[in-house]
């Protein structure tokens, strides 16, 4: 069967190149006769892999010197948890509720804190946009935002001003898809399924002055950031396999003009699928202008009636993946379709989705 265009939330679509260095590199990787799956993490062979993917995140991402890279396992769910644990001096931080992923921050903030603000929220129009939030002031520890709203595909085009008080972000789905300044964040967090490797590997970049010994000792050694900033990330065995992989995908972003070039690849992407959405008469995009994603863009077809959206959109999916354009079903919450298009998904897969998405239209057609 050949290569399908994989339009999934994530684990998401590998550029090509990269699973083939991959797979001749599985049973023998950099003459060492063993894969990077069978290497001690703390053997000779495998040191400066790790040494040199930090080295790489650094150099895309302009990471300032006095920022810790940290590579950590249990996804951006289990650093819900740890954000609060580790950054805890008060009693009071600040949240925007954009979405579900932020939802479950804040729920996981609450085991911590007696008061959770959400300063901004976009629950009153289904979080279909980005709420405004020009400054936040108070005696906070934290002000959290989830940069990249994967499931109701949204993002902020404009950060609040936080002041002295450190800004917190979710960045799992829009990671290195354009420039970030990195000064202006104490603490930045991803997965990396989405942009930077296969599932299992979770980066923290976060300010030193931000990493605390003085932490209570009711915080679990392995949930303390300062565990893993002594110990260069090797406290424990790390995900080795997805952070060899991660720097192959880093290696293909600097071919593709770093930030900057994957900027210029996914606007082109994005502008492309919203114009044929806001100029179609048979689907429309959920996400008002001014805020959507580059990475994650939700559309609906105008069929009004429940019970025959819900039967059309099966049987898009279902067709759509016949054609080999995978992965499209919507959220539950959002309904319709999604189509994910992260860094590595090429033009030529966004316009094979509109092509069978006038199609299908052409052969469903809607009252």
């Amino acid at each position: 069967m050949s290569r399908v265009f994989n339009f999934s939330a994530g684990p998401s679509t590998l550029p090509e190149s990269v699973l083939e260095i991959c797979a001749k590199e599985m049973l023998d990787c950099h003459g060492t006769g063993q894969s990077v799956m069978e290497m001690s993490h703390r053997s000779a062979a495998y040191k400066p892999i790790i040494e040199g993917v930090e080295a790489k995140l650094r150099e895309l991402m302009s990471i300032p010197d006095n920022y810790k890279v940290l590579f950590l396992q249990g996804g951006a769910s289990t650093q819900f948890a740890m954000i609060p644990m580790n950054l805890k001096k008060g009693d009071k931080v600040a949240y925007a509720d954009t979405g579900v992923w932020s939802k479950k921050a804040i729920e996981e903030a609450r085991r911590f804190y007696s008061t959770v603000d959400v300063v901004a929220s976009s629950r009153d129009r289904g979080c279909c946009y980005i709420p405004k939030l020009d400054k936040v002031e108070g005696d906070y520890d934290y002000v959290h935002i989830t940069l990249n709203n994967t499931i109701f595909g949204t993002k902020w085009e404009h950060l609040p001003d936080t002041g002295t008080i450190p800004l917190v972000a979710d960045i799992s789905s829009c990671i290195l898809s354009e420039p970030l300044d990195v000064s202006k964040f104490g603490l930045l967090y991803a997965g990396a399924q989405k942009n930077l490797a296969p599932a299992g590997v979770t980066v923290v970049i976060v300010r030193e002055d931000l990493i605390r010994e003085d932490l209570p000792s009711s915080v679990p050694t392995m949930l303390r950031y300062d565990t893993h900033a002594k110990n260069g990330s090797m406290f424990n065995t790390p995900p080795t396999y997805p952070i060899y992989v991660m720097g192959l995908v880093l290696d293909w972003v600097k071919e593709q003009g770093g930030a900057e070039g994957m900027k210029k690849r996914n606007v082109e992407k994005a502008e492309l699928f919203y114009n044929y959405l806001d100029n179609s008469d048979y689907y429309h995009a959920t996400v008002e202008k001014g805020s959507r994603s580059l990475m994650n863009i939700p559309f609906l077809t105008k069929e009004i009636d429940a019970e025959k959206a819900a039967i059309l959109n099966k049987k898009f999916v279902s067709e759509a993946a016949a054609a080999g354009l995978v992965n499209l079903a919507g959220h539950r919450l959002v309904g319709g379709m999604r189509a994910s298009i992260y860094n590595a998904m090429s033009i030529d897969g966004v316009k094979a989705l509109i092509d069978f998405m006038t199609k299908f239209a052409k052969e469903n057609p809607v009252a």
